[in-house]
């Protein structure tokens, strides 16, 4: 059973974290972000959310550091929309899966265009 219940509070809290990204925090060092998944400690005390930022290494540096800034607010505001009893600890991670996906549709597409050529 608490487990549902964690499950239910990192895809509200996935949910939430979302909409504030794009529609309240106006801040012109985070980039283009997408929030990819969270993960729920059982005790509902840290929430640690995956992002994905589209840049290079800096970007995604000076992206981190702003969230690590804003993350008062952004707890505040989560904490204000899902209603609970304590609001978890927020913790950010960049999540490489989507790059390494890419990484390897990359390099299986230039091994397709290496046994056409033969």
């Amino acid at each position: 059973m608490a487990r549902i219940r964690v499950g239910r509070v990192g895809e509200q809290i996935k949910k939430e974290m979302s909409l504030l990204l794009q529609n309240e925090l106006k801040d012109p060092r985070i980039g283009f972000v997408t929030v990819t998944g969270v993960d729920v400690t059982n005790d509902l005390s840290i929430a640690t959310v995956y992002l994905s930022v589209l840049g290079d290494d800096e970007q995604k540096e000076t992206t981190l550091k702003a969230l690590a800034q804003a993350t008062g607010f952004i707890r505040s505001e989560i904490g204000r929309r899902i209603r609970l009893r304590k609001t978890p600890e927020l913790q950010f991670k960049f999540d490489s899966s989507i790059e390494y996906g890419s990484r390897i549709d990359k390099l299986l597409n230039e091994l397709r265009e290496e046994e056409s050529n033969r």
